[in-house]
């Protein structure tokens, strides 16, 4: 939609494209499939538009439950008509208030929740890709790899109740959640690893994971009923696996690839070795591994000694399949959600500091968060933090990026 003439689009927002409404895929169909918790006397805001508001005031930025009801106050008539609200009687409840949203939050199905965002995001990533096939620079193999990976919400911690504990299934390529569930702990990841993954439509994907997931029974799942390749790094949690690894006649392998990179105060140099191992792994019955991955890496940060460190992964990718300079790809793509996806989570939508720890609240604002941060990755932003910027100074900016049209102010104001 045309930009008003007092709010010119800035820079980092003209990156993202023609913000057409007609061509972005609407949240809140997505959002109608998530069960109301309230009673149905005395409702007067929809959830799918109180969940809207959420999610708008998310991608503006907003950290905390009252952050999230300042957005609606700033946000004028016309827009909040746009996503649903209809006008109160009381004349100064314009918005759902910070108690209203916290109460909907704390009690919401935070599986339905996580649900449809994964859907809406799966639909936005699978959108972005096939355009991007069909340019003249098509998306790299990584676009079909998905990594589970987990993360702690700190502040959800209290005296009588542990920290909550996240596990979640993210895209490398334009970082996109694509589920996400709670576990007890990080010890309890490995038993979530097959129900996170369950409904996802897998078939010829990667599925990245490090090494609290090498699991055998999770691995021939992936391969054998969802149709899936996993790249699976090896430590020393699986005894006999790591030792055959490493004790293949690395020295005998010529390296396959090698990469040097300077920068962020450093140089790091890498080299990556593969080895066929299906007679050898065979031997204690390690599912559908072809090869052996070997990833050596050399950094020097300015001014300290220099560091070494050795990594071992095993894959179901035969050599045909995918080059050593893929498989290390793939390695490197998954060590990187943490900075693409968990670092932004922490340090531009303070998650880490959020205190928010009742009932589903803790794990539905990290949907929230995840929403706007796929949303903004798979419409091609490269600074997370200048891009929410920039979409704070104007509640407007925010609908069409969840594919919401609005009619322009007709006062102009």
């Amino acid at each position: 939609m045309p930009a008003l003439p007092s709010s010119p689009i800035p820079a980092v927002l003209a990156k993202l494209g023609t913000l057409d409404t007609d061509a972005i895929c609407d949240l809140r169909p997505y959002l109608d499939t998530v069960p109301d918790p309230r009673s149905r006397r005395g409702r007067w805001y929809p959830l799918t538009a109180i969940l809207t508001i959420c999610a708008c005031a998310a991608i503006s930025g907003a950290k905390s439950i009252d952050e999230i009801a300042e957005w609606g106050q700033r946000a004028p008539q016309h827009l909040l008509e746009a996503i649903g609200i209809r006008p109160h009687p009381f004349t100064w409840r314009r918005s759902p208030s910070a108690p209203t949203i916290d109460r909907v939050l704390t009690r919401i199905d935070a599986h339905a929740l996580d649900t449809a965002i994964g859907a809406y995001l799966a639909h936005r990533h699978r959108t972005a890709t096939d355009h991007s096939t069909g340019t003249a620079d098509p998306p790299p193999p990584a676009a079909g790899a998905i990594a589970v990976d987990g993360k702690a919400l700190k502040g959800s911690a209290r005296l009588d109740q542990p920290r909550r504990h996240l596990l979640s299934a993210l895209t490398h390529h334009r970082p996109a959640t694509l589920a996400q569930t709670e576990v007890g702990s990080k010890t309890g990841e490995t038993r979530h690893f097959r129900p996170l993954l369950q409904d996802l439509d897998l078939a010829g994907a990667v599925v990245t994971s490090d090494a609290l997931h090498t699991v055998k029974d999770h691995l021939k799942w992936l391969v054998e009923d969802k149709g899936a390749h996993y790249v699976a790094v090896v430590k020393a949690n699986q005894p006999t696996l790591y030792a055959q690894v490493k004790g293949l006649p690395w020295n005998d392998a010529p390296i396959a690839r090698t990469r040097s990179e300077t920068g962020h105060g450093r140089r790091e140099s890498r080299s990556v070795k593969t080895m066929g191992v299906p007679e050898i792994l065979g031997g204690i019955a390690f599912p559908c591994a072809r090869l052996a991955i070997r990833l050596h890496r050399r950094r020097k940060p300015a001014g300290k000694p220099q560091t070494r460190e050795t990594a071992y992964a095993v894959t179901s990718l035969d050599a045909h399949q995918a080059t050593s300079a893929e498989l290390a790809r793939y390695l490197r793509g998954h060590w990187a959600i943490e900075n693409s996806s968990h670092h932004i989570r922490d340090t531009v939508f303070g998650e880490d500091a959020s205190t928010v720890h009742t009932g589903s609240a803790p794990r539905a604002m990290a949907a929230l968060r995840n929403l706007a941060i796929g949303v903004l990755k798979v419409m091609g932003a490269d600074n997370i933090a200048k891009t929410v910027r920039a979409i704070r100074d104007l509640p407007e900016r925010a609908l069409p990026l969840f594919g919401i049209g609005y009619e322009p102010d007709p006062s102009g104001t």
